[in-house]
């Protein structure tokens, strides 16, 4: 399909940053990112994710994480659902 439209965004320049890397990474322009986000809008009609603020626990956990706090690490699979207290998989 021939590229007709512009597009002008206005963006905070370390969003675009970071994301140009990823793109590039992945072998896509900034174009075709934008373009296969905008199919997928269209597609799903509506956004392609659920946007949600986390609740005040959440975000807790969160900043945890982040900060390397509170997390467990597993050798198996086994142990970890041992942890979880579910039957083995």
């Amino acid at each position: 399909m021939p590229k007709t439209d512009t597009l002008t965004v206005r963006i905070d320049p370390k969003v675009k940053k970071n994301a140009m890397k990823i793109f590039e990474k992945m072998g896509m322009t900034a174009s075709e990112a934008v373009t296969l986000y905008f199919t997928q809008v269209s597609a799903e009609k509506g956004l392609p994710f659920r946007p949600h603020i986390p609740n005040a626990g959440t975000e807790r956990v969160i900043q945890e994480a982040m900060a390397g706090k509170n997390l467990k690490s597993f050798d198996t699979l086994k142990d970890l659902l041992k942890d979880l207290e579910l039957p083995d998989a």
